[in-house]
């Protein structure tokens, strides 16, 4: 049984582009009515994915990463920096003008929220540094509650209450949780989970991520209406989103011994966003209009993940330098 359930795993790692891409066009076309039982399952999903992620990362290579944030604090100046201005600049260019100040700051909110947890998963699957990509969802995961609002105060020019203590909590649960006692259970049992991971944990973990995305593609159809300005739209966000993933490869590079994990953990956190916690955001303090750039992000997401995890697989032929944790410019 575990022989058959690890060729699943097999067969669908090598084809997510499709596994993701299915359950979105049938989200689209058959959609289930979004429930708080479906929100709950979705929420689930997202903390099994990181427990089994965690399964195959050491606490202490995990600690270590903590406490020589460099990283981290690097792919955070990206994250919340230098992508923000980026989604903004494009949005200019394509949306100019008072009249589209709303759909400009769906762009910029929608490239300034945390991480999205995914990308743990997909840092697993693509040999990525497991234990840098949780550090740094984990320190995002801690500052998003104070950050976000003061960014939408500078932004917006006006103080917006957030419920910090619900959001810390939420994601405390989702990613920090799960995420230590994949790690602590990893080095107890000194790694006897790895032909679970590759098996039954991997297997289950890809078909959360197709529940996950079948979810928010339900959740995000009603919400579209097919017509010009959303083809331009969709265009407009499929070069932001290729930016992020594009970002995070090119951020790589400036650091001092190019090495690959690194560089895959790099692409899949500066490129991919919680959209659902911002959809929630842009909804809750923001006309509609601010949520429409967030929601439709949602269509890219999984399937550009997909699509880099084929686009490393070709460029890890390249050797890459072993020093992995050096400072920002050396």
């Amino acid at each position: 049984m575990l022989n058959l359930l690890y060729q699943w795993n097999q067969f669908l790692g090598q084809r997510m582009f499709y596994a993701v891409l299915i359950p979105l066009l049938i989200g689209f076309v058959a959609p289930i009515e979004t429930t708080p039982f479906w929100s709950i399952v979705a929420t689930l999903s997202f903390t099994y994915m990181t427990f089994a992620a965690s399964l195959d990362t050491s606490l202490a290579d995990f600690l270590s990463r903590l406490s020589r944030p460099w990283l981290s604090i690097w792919m955070l100046i990206f994250i919340h920096g230098v992508m923000p201005f980026i989604a903004y600049i494009i949005g200019l260019v394509f949306y100019p003008g008072p009249e589209n100040e709303l759909i400009r700051l769906g762009f910029l909110l929608g490239a300034s929220i945390p991480v999205a947890v995914t990308s743990i998963l997909w840092s697993q699957m693509v040999g990525g540094d497991v234990p840098l990509t949780t550090a740094t969802v984990t320190l995002d995961t801690l500052i998003s509650p104070l950050l976000l609002p003061l960014f939408i105060v500078l932004v917006v020019g006006k103080t917006v209450h957030i419920d910090t203590m619900n959001l810390l909590m939420r994601l405390f649960w989702m990613v920090t949780v799960p995420g230590f006692l994949g790690m602590i259970i990893h080095d107890y049992t000194k790694g006897a989970f790895k032909k679970y991971t590759q098996s039954i944990g991997g297997f289950t973990s890809k078909i959360a991520i197709i529940l996950v995305v079948y979810i928010n593609a339900s959740a995000v159809a009603p919400e579209i209406e097919w017509n010009y300005s959303v083809i331009k739209l969709l265009l407009v966000i499929l070069i932001v989103s290729i930016s992020g993933y594009s970002l995070g490869f090119l951020s790589s590079y400036i650091l001092k011994g190019h090495q690959h994990k690194r560089m895959v953990s790099m692409i899949y956190a500066i490129g991919m966003r919680n959209n659902s916690l911002g959809l929630v955001l842009a909804l809750t303090y923001f006309p509609p209009a601010v949520a429409l750039p967030i929601t439709l992000s949602m269509l890219y997401q999984q399937p550009l993940a997909a699509v880099t995890s084929k686009l490393v697989e070709r460029f890890n032929k390249e050797k890459c330098d072993p020093k992995i944790y050096e400072k920002p410019g050396g």
